[in-house]
């Protein structure tokens, strides 16, 4: 979930919030919400290299970053130009105010104008994507507004038909706590559309749940064997409900302080898995914690991909750098910001 066209004023001139300082000590994250804490957005915007419309391209592996606009075409353009993609994944904002803040990069919006988003950034997608291609948006809902946007973008989706639905996949999320008065919500939605007929390779992404039911027989070659014994691996192949990938959360090292409802980089590896090859070219429109970035990064994909803020696509490239040199995924609860620990350090951190 990240930034949309209507979020640029508060990225022009974001609040500040009256969140207490983070800790100095133990493991608690060194980096509150930066889409929430306009005074430590404040403090690290004179660290990021890039502004709007500015695009920053890696020497090694030919990667793309930019600070740009979802919903115009002449920014995807701009990062795009002639290239085609065999995959895009994108994790556009759900419209809703996530964890009770309704902020620039997790906005709440009226639904029409909601929609009037989504079809442009759809239509921008489509323009980048190869005559086979697959596409991937992850998608949320608010039971309190009629399980909006759901539904709603679902049947936005249909006035595409050069898209063909194919799978709606459940991830979910065990959080560490729930609710006294609903069942916890612990499920996220991956819708799966393709365009023309590209291939697609699930023996590429087994699971890490053993297989444990027995008792099918079949007589190959004048055998009977048991289904386990033809199986060609002693774990499930993924189906499109996804138990088996965990939340990202402080203590994990592919956390990204700062960054809020990040994707765990096992769900977008194995989308990359499955939908492309070596040397392919992967979209994202939403960088946020740049995990699309890393995933292709570690699988031999080159990834073009862009956030309306500064400071998400700061971070992305910083998470590519920190990864090379370190073969961390992230940085757990510390800083992707270090210049600003060492400013910290030195003062009261007000």
């Amino acid at each position: 979930m990240k930034s949309q066209t209507a979020t640029l004023d508060f990225l022009r001139n974001p609040p500040v919030s009256e969140e207490p300082p983070p800790q100095k000590s133990g493991t608690s994250e060194r980096l509150g919400r930066l889409d929430l804490r306009g005074d430590q957005r404040e403090r690290v915007l004179p660290f990021c290299r890039l502004g709007p419309g500015d695009v920053w391209e890696d020497g090694a592996c030919g990667h793309k970053v930019g600070v740009l606009d979802a919903a115009s075409p002449g920014d995807v353009e701009k990062i795009a130009g002639n290239a085609k993609a065999e995959l895009v994944v994108n994790d556009p904002p759900y419209n809703v105010a996530v964890g009770n803040a309704n902020t620039g990069s997790l906005s709440k919006v009226p639904l029409d104008e909601y929609l009037q988003f989504s079809r442009r950034w759809v239509q921008n997608a489509i323009g980048v994507m190869a005559d086979d291609s697959h596409l991937y948006v992850w998608m949320g809902t608010d039971y309190k507004e009629g399980f909006q946007p759901l539904p709603d973008f679902l049947i936005l989706m249909r006035r595409f038909p050069e898209l063909k639905p194919r799978n709606m996949i459940t991830l979910r999320n065990q959080r560490g706590y729930g609710t006294q008065k609903n069942w916890m919500w612990v499920r996220q939605e991956l819708l799966y559309y393709t365009q023309g007929r590209p291939p697609f390779d699930v023996s590429a992404v087994y699971t890490d749940i053993p297989k444990l039911v027995q008792g099918y027989y079949k007589n190959i070659g004048g055998k009977r064997t048991e289904n386990l014994e033809r199986s060609k691996s002693n774990c499930i192949r993924a189906g499109n409900v996804w138990v088996d990938i965990q939340q990202v959360f402080y203590r994990m090292q592919e956390n990204v302080a700062g960054c809020y409802a990040q994707k765990p980089l096992k769900a977008i590896e194995r989308i990359i898995l499955a939908n492309s090859s070596k040397g392919d070219l992967v979209f994202d429109f939403f960088a946020h914690s740049g995990t699309t970035l890393l995933a292709g990064e570690r699988l031999g994909r080159r990834v073009y991909t862009f956030d309306l803020d500064p400071v998400f696509a700061e971070i992305t490239i910083r998470r590519l750098e920190h990864y090379r040199a370190t073969g961390e995924a992230g940085w757990q609860w510390r800083s992707p910001f270090p210049e600003i620990e060492r400013e910290r350090e030195g003062s009261t951190w007000t």
